[in-house]
This record gives C-alpha cells, structure tokens and sequence, in this order.
C-alpha cells in the first residue's frame, strides 16, 4: 500500500502543477526524489554522544542512521581523524513519504511559536534545507529518555530545476512555508 502523501501527489499535485506551470511532458512534473536527515555531535562530547544521536535518529525515522567520522586532523576542534562526529538517514520512495507526512502534520506543529519556515531557504536547484534546534518535537522521542536535546537538519531534494518550482511543489504537498 502506497503513502497516502503518495497518494495526494499523484491525484491532486501532479494535476494541479501540471495547469499551473503548462508542463508538456509528465516527466517535466518535479517530485520529491530524497529526504537526509543529518545531526551532528560535537566531538568533544562524551563517546555515548554519537550513540545516543544515532538511536533518536532511528527513531525518528525509522531507519538504521550511518555513522559520519571525521577525514581529518584538526587540533583547534580536537578532531582526530576517523572520529565519529554525526549521523545520517537518507530516505526515499514510501520511507520518505511517510516522513514527510509525519514531520508536516505532527512534528513542525509542536515547535513553539511556529509560523512557518522561511522560503528563501533553497539552494538555486530547487532543494530545501532547514534546521531543527530539538529533537523532541517529534512524539516518537520520549522525554525522559534523552539525556541532551540535539538538533538536526533536513534537506528535500527535488527533481525540479528551480526554486520556484520546487516551491510550488512543496505548497501543494501542505509544506508550511511562511509568507514572504
């Protein structure tokens, strides 16, 4: 069974882009192709920091996180080479539409005094990227079980060639974006 944001793309945004920007060709029509999700820990916490970011990420998304380590030495971040320093998830087909799903209509809601986010956050080839400060607005994260708060950043990878492309897109498929 396919996602029902899945499901919303292909009955309603699919038609409603397709009027809007007069795309000839159904393959002109931009999707989403990946969502990564990234958190970095600073490598001068304790070992377990890495651990603990790597088990709320998969949490969260429901995916075994890839351990990120550092390529090199650098003394004035006591960085050594090879150390762990992140993790990431990237999603794709029904795994990313479920996320985007559950980050739209549960996670962003629960951040205080939320507006929207800003839509000068593109990247020029219709990408957006956005940071959380918290991980605990998401409801699979319990409370008592976190022992730092750890932000984290998303980037929504598209197939469209533009950002305003991309933010039609992604204002067909409810994302809340602030007005300009």
């Amino acid at each position: 069974m396919k996602a029902r944001l899945y499901n919303k793309y292909m009955s309603e945004v699919v038609p409603a882009l397709k009027q809007k920007r007069q795309y000839s060709n159904p393959h002109q029509i931009p999707r989403l192709t990946k969502i990564v999700v990234n958190m970095g820990v600073s490598a001068s916490l304790e070992k377990t920091a890495v651990e603990d970011a790597a088990k709320d990420l998969g949490q969260i998304t429901g995916r075994k996180p890839v351990i990120s380590k550092s390529r090199h030495n650098i003394a004035n971040f006591k960085l050594r080479d090879g150390q762990p320093i992140g993790c990431r998830v990237t999603l794709r087909r029904d795994a990313m539409y479920e996320f985007f799903d559950r980050l739209v209509a549960t996670a962003l809601p629960r951040i205080r005094d939320f507006r929207g986010l800003s839509p000068r956050k593109f990247d020029g080839r219709g990408n957006y990227t956005f940071g959380i400060g918290d991980q605990t607005i998401f409801p699979e994260i319990e409370l008592d079980k976190i022992k730092r708060t750890q932000g984290m950043d998303i980037t929504i990878v598209t197939s469209a060639r533009s950002n305003d492309e991309a933010l039609d897109l992604l204002k067909f498929m409810g994302f809340p974006l602030a007005e300009k």
